[in-house]
């Protein structure tokens, strides 16, 4: 049986929920380690786990490795998640690409200060309604096979799934004009998969509250 992978992140979304995300489509297991003192970062420091004192840091297949790209990439190249040839792998590329600045706008938003929030929020629902689902939305309607790229499922389902869900728990009729994300959502929920992930008790992360946001400034110290 194979190692599980180990995680080291807090616990909360940030930049390892993706991650957990295309682990759990490729079916690898993993236990995660949350980073709650700061002693525990200075400790991976010291151990030289952290290439460029960052976190994620991801332990799998004898690999520490680092970077959430170069994990999300690695991930789905084994596990048969990023196409079949370099002509889809360049398109799911660009797919992920725009969905991660989205993502990083919903990422950001717990630590904006109070007076910030307002226009932050109204910023995600434009650029989600006029800039990026109209894109994903135009994909699937050319697509006929039902994945964003191609006949098969890869990260960029997966990852357009995840962003989907998260500014729906913001603006929960977001979809109302977008039929074909509607369908796409709908089938990825029936991925077995991502039918257990989306469970209570699963190690999908709830949205960030005040106690995550104080966890992770007192542990990276900004």
């Amino acid at each position: 049986m194979a190692e599980k992978a180990k995680l080291y992140y807090f616990d909360g979304r940030g930049l390892m929920e993706s991650i957990r995300w295309l682990l759990t489509v490729a079916g690898v297991e993993f236990e995660e380690v949350f980073l709650k003192t700061r002693e525990q970062y200075e400790q991976l420091l010291k151990d030289g786990a952290l290439m460029f004192q960052q976190v994620p840091l991801v332990e799998i297949d004898g690999m520490k490795l680092i970077q959430t790209r170069a994990i999300l990439n690695y991930i789905a190249a084994k596990y048969n998640l990023y196409g079949k040839d370099l002509k889809e792998r360049v398109m799911i590329d660009m797919y992920v690409e725009g969905i991660r600045d989205l993502m990083e706008l919903i990422a950001k938003h717990p630590f904006l200060p109070p007076e910030e929030k307002d226009s932050n929020t109204k910023l995600i629902q434009t650029k989600a309604v006029d800039r990026y689902f109209p894109v994903y939305e135009k994909a699937l309607d050319q697509s006929g096979g039902g994945y964003l790229v191609g006949s098969q499922l890869s990260k960029a389902d997966v990852q357009v799934f995840e962003v989907v869900l998260m500014v729906e728990e913001k603006f929960p009729s977001i979809l109302s004009n977008f039929p074909q994300l509607q369908a796409f959502q709908t089938r990825m929920r029936s991925v077995p998969a991502i039918q257990k992930f989306l469970q209570p008790g699963s190690q999908r992360k709830p949205q960030p509250d005040d106690n995550y946001v104080k966890t992770v400034r007192e542990v990276l110290r900004f």
